[in-house]
């Protein structure tokens, strides 16, 4: 498959619409359909787009999807994989053309965006207290009433928050509520089980609201003691199996299954397991991992932990990464020194800096790019550019101005938001499509 799906209106109507000068990363002059940019016969190494860019390599999109497809269908779990990652319309319809049950959000204009691009089922991974966007998600249920978004709660005030709004919107059904459980000195959630179970009650007590489950996210248990760490996303999965037991115990679920949701991009396997074989409650349990970067994996910080996690699953062909940010030397200043145009407009720095992979000449009788030594290195980012120190060696003098860097991204869901339209390509870098995002 060269191409991702375009199935629906309104994925249709990005193909329609057209790209004007101007936009990033590519290199036209008068306006282009969207549609087009596959036909146009450009390729990354021959210099044809503009610099930087950002692509995607298809076959690892691929790869990716099938495997985490696979996956989920081996520990009999489901998949509403994290869409803030990419805010990608054709890479959720891919993912969900390959078995994910919804797609996970953080805000409620996510949903919206959602929504207009025929997601059906959204679970929003965050508290909902705001008025307007309260109103929003409501809105949205109202007016079509088959579409199922569920939404967190870890107060009691913010419980009453959801059910006073709820109040003033006549839904075809009440609106499901996931209880967060989180973790001490970190982001949001109960501090406790008991602060959990008494939110818990809450929701199941009040008008118009149902408790759908519970939910956490473990992925903030990274430290440099790895044994420590994987101890304490086990711990954290067990409290969580615990509070469905004990609300299942009192009778407060309001939906024909219980969820239970987990799993960002490090520990997804511990996840499955952890919540694997549940039974004996009143009603079946849906285990639902919401990993984003699976997807397009990365050259930095995931792809440390999902080597452990491929020595965890006895796994040899892991996740690939997908995602390079290309850009040309712009100037070479001095001999250990080439600046390239790229910074951080342009790709994540937020983990660690973008990794310098390959070069290539355009021009050049070379079909593939060629590998960059070790010792190369991204040191330092400004807004537009990047210094990329050289070992010694041939590669000092074999770089010139003009020719092309491609860097692998540590931590893809910042590289993302700098780019509303990347490029998917081929192995050979011919580009087959343009894809949009919006954040």
């Amino acid at each position: 498959m060269h191409t991702l799906p375009r199935d629906g209106l309104a994925l249709s109507s990005l193909d329609e619409q057209l790209l004007l000068p101007g936009t990033k990363g590519l290199p036209i002059t008068e306006p282009l359909r969207q549609g087009a940019v596959g036909v146009q016969g450009w390729n990354v190494l021959r210099g044809d787009t503009s610099f930087p860019v950002a692509v995607l390599k298809t076959s690892a999109l691929q790869h990716n999807l099938a495997w985490m497809q696979a996956f989920c269908a081996r520990h009999g779990v489901t998949l509403a994989p994290h869409g803030k990652t990419t805010m990608s319309p054709q890479l959720f319809a891919a993912q969900l053309a390959n078995g994910a049950w919804g797609i996970t959000l953080a805000s409620a204009t996510q949903v919206q965006v959602a929504h207009r691009f025929n997601v059906r089922r959204v679970l929003l991974a965050n508290q909902l207290v705001a008025r307007a966007d309260i109103a929003a998600v409501l809105a949205l249920l109202h007016a079509d009433p088959d579409f199922e978004c569920f939404v967190l709660a870890d107060s009691l005030e913010g419980v009453a928050l959801l059910a006073a709004a709820r109040a003033s919107h006549a839904l075809a059904r009440p609106l499901p509520v996931l209880v967060e459980l989180g973790l001490d000195g970190k982001r949001a959630g109960c501090r406790t089980p008991e602060q959990a179970l008494a939110v818990a009650r809450a929701v199941a007590a009040a008008e118009g609201l149902a408790l759908a489950g519970f939910e956490g996210y473990e992925g903030l248990l990274v430290s440099q003691d790895r044994d420590a760490d994987l101890r304490a996303v086990r711990a954290f999965l067990a409290e969580l199996v615990d509070l469905v037991e004990t609300a299942d115990g009192e009778g407060l679920f309001g939906a024909a299954e219980i969820l239970l949701s987990a799993g960002g991009s490090s520990y997804f396997d511990l996840v499955a397991r952890g919540f694997a074989g549940i039974d004996g409650l009143s009603r079946p349990v849906r285990a639902v991992l919401r990993s984003g970067c699976y997807l397009t994996s990365d050259h930095g910080s995931y792809q440390r932990l999902l080597a452990q996690l491929d020595a965890r699953e006895a796994h040899a062909d892991g996740l690939r990464p997908a995602l390079e940010v290309w850009s040309s030397v712009q100037s070479r200043p001095e001999p250990g020194l080439a600046i390239l145009t790229m910074g951080k407009r342009d790709a994540s720095y937020d983990e660690t800096l973008p990794a310098p992979l390959f070069m290539h000449r355009p021009g050049s009788a070379a079909s593939a790019p060629s590998v960059l030594p070790p010792g190369c290195e991204i040191v330092k980012m400004n807004d537009q550019h990047a210094y990329l120190r050289l070992p010694e060696g041939a590669i000092r003098a074999a770089l010139q101005v003009g020719d092309l860097v491609g860097c692998g991204i540590s931590h893809p869901c910042t590289t993302f938001d700098k780019w509303p339209v990347l490029l998917a390509v081929d192995d050979a870098y011919h580009v087959t499509q343009a894809l949009n995002t919006f954040f």
